[in-house]
């Protein structure tokens, strides 16, 4: 195991709890929950291509950044509407 493979199994525990939040807390903190899910899983898709030597994995993060502001508005849209 290298350090990057240990750096991705430390942010496991901070994504679970930030996804929990997403799914139990009150509107205000899902919507700050879900931009957190999005920063962390960026990371850790940054982490898993240099421990796999593979770059398609950094495409991945890459667009993941790209997308996870619109898809946090949009749920701050629904969010506004229906509850």
């Amino acid at each position: 195991m290298n350090i990057w493979t240990a750096a991705v199994l430390a942010l496991l525990p901070p994504l679970g709890l930030a996804a929990a939040l997403t799914w139990r807390g009150r509107p205000g903190q899902r919507f700050a929950a879900c931009q957190l899910v999005g920063s962390i899983t960026v990371l850790i898709l940054t982490f898993m291509a240099f421990a796999t030597d593979q770059a398609a994995t950094t495409d991945l993060a890459l667009t993941l950044v790209l997308l996870n502001l619109p898809g946090t508005m949009l749920l701050a849209v629904f969010l506004e509407r229906w509850i």
